[in-house]
């Protein structure tokens, strides 16, 4: 019988595996749809009256592709709407959210360094720290998607350039204010699953409604208003420009200098416009309008300014946060006083902490990895769940098993960790 961390454990993994290959059908149809979008020859007088065309070859095949405006004389019954992709990929996302973030807020989505959640109180009842800010996370996409939804509805929003400007201004406030009430891998995922919110709303809330409105009045004989079209056109763009920072955000835990430096919000905007001026390039490619070299070259300056941003030494204490290394996180007092402790803590010290800690010691390595640390008996203790999974019932830590650990230690991390857990 596996026990829950196990289990969990796998729960993780299967969502985060759906999450990935509907992250890749959106994506790629995305990005194929804009290619033919841009790549359409419309110079062609067609007997079909449609507004361009495109010959391509795949498989073996050979495929004649052709762009109607409105539609076809006669509408389709087997219109196949792109849409599920984009749900499909939100919803395991927000799933990961909750089962990642929300559900071990204590470990991942607080940090007190940070911000340390002050204790809150509705009437009788205390509200944990984890469930303040799980609150604040779903708040934050919430509100967030109004705003630029709003934003996109107003008269400030009839012109792109001006619209896109506003909206960057938008994601650097939201990187403000997440760098500074949650941890830094939270902070840089919360940001990408706003912008992930922004886009598969502009998919659920304006394209395809915007897009069955046009289908009802052609099946109806009715004009459709090019309005419909036109604003479409405008959130589909913006989902163009918006893909890449968020691949970067979801990849961006793996690497502790991303999300754990002295400039976490600054690294974060750069990264939009990062992806400005490399979709910029592709979209004047496959427009047939030259090709724009120039853009690679912000690109590099502009990922040259984040290298330098950020420091391997953000992950070192000060005097005043010396002490909250020592903060057991809500819940994790149990592990601290759960038999065998002393000898874990003994374990993970000899044979992890030459990694993980402030300043490693293990030759090449500058920063702990993915900004873990286990100095102290908090931190080990705030993070039973990983230690137990990754050095008890697996063999994951350490890589190689280069600091040998042994059999033995292995099973005093796996009785410390189910004594426990009960």
């Amino acid at each position: 019988m596996y026990d829950a961390a196990v289990l969990w454990h796998w729960a993780e993994f299967a969502v985060r595996w759906v999450h990935v290959i509907t992250a890749i059908a959106w994506i790629g149809s995305s990005f194929y749809f804009i290619a033919l979008d841009l790549g359409l020859h419309r110079d062609r007088n067609l007997a079909s009256g449609a507004d361009g065309e495109e010959w391509q070859v795949h498989g073996g095949g050979f495929y004649h592709i052709q762009k109607y405006l409105v539609a076809p004389e006669r509408m389709p019954g087997d219109l196949v709407w792109f849409k599920w992709e984009s749900y499909s990929t939100w919803l395991s996302g927000f799933t990961m959210l909750v089962l990642v973030y929300w559900l071990g807020g204590e470990l991942y989505l607080i940090d007190p360094r940070v911000y340390g959640f002050p204790p809150l109180h509705l009437g009788h009842i205390e509200v944990p720290s984890g469930l303040q800010a799980a609150v604040l996370s779903a708040a934050s996409l919430a509100l967030g998607w109004v705003l630029y939804d709003r934003l996109c509805r107003s008269r400030f929003g009839d012109e792109p350039v001006r619209l896109m400007v506003a909206l960057f201004g938008i994601i650097v406030l939201m990187s403000l204010f997440y760098t500074h009430v949650f941890s830094g891998r939270a902070a840089l995922l919360h940001l990408g699953a706003f912008t992930a919110t922004v886009m598969s709303g502009n998919v659920f809330f304006t394209i395809i409604p915007n897009q069955k409105v046009v289908v009802a009045d052609l099946i109806a004989g009715r004009k459709p208003d090019p309005k419909y079209g036109k604003i479409a056109k405008q959130r589909s763009t913006h989902n163009n420009y918006l893909t890449l920072p968020v691949i970067f955000l979801m990849l961006s835990n793996h690497y502790p200098l991303a999300f754990a430096g002295a400039n976490t919000w600054a690294v974060a905007s750069l990264v939009f416009l990062m992806g400005v001026t490399i979709r910029h390039w592709f979209n004047t490619v496959h427009a047939r309008k030259g090709r724009p070299h120039w853009t690679w070259f912000a690109t590099a300056v502009i990922f040259l300014l984040i290298v330098w941003l950020s420091s391997p030494r953000a992950f070192g204490y000060s005097d005043e946060q010396e002490a909250e290394a020592e903060l057991l996180a809500p819940g994790a007092e149990r592990f601290a006083q759960a038999a065998g402790f002393e000898e874990v803590h003994r374990i993970v010290q000899g044979r992890c902490s030459m990694c993980h800690a402030a300043e490693p010691v293990w030759p090449g390595l500058h920063w702990p990895p993915k900004g873990v640390m286990f100095e102290t008996g908090a931190q080990i203790a705030n993070r039973a769940r990983d230690v137990y999974l990754q050095a008890g019932a697996s063999h994951a830590m350490p890589p190689g098993n280069l600091s040998e650990v042994t059999e033995e230690e292995r099973a005093a991390i796996r009785a410390w960790y189910q004594d426990a857990t009960g």
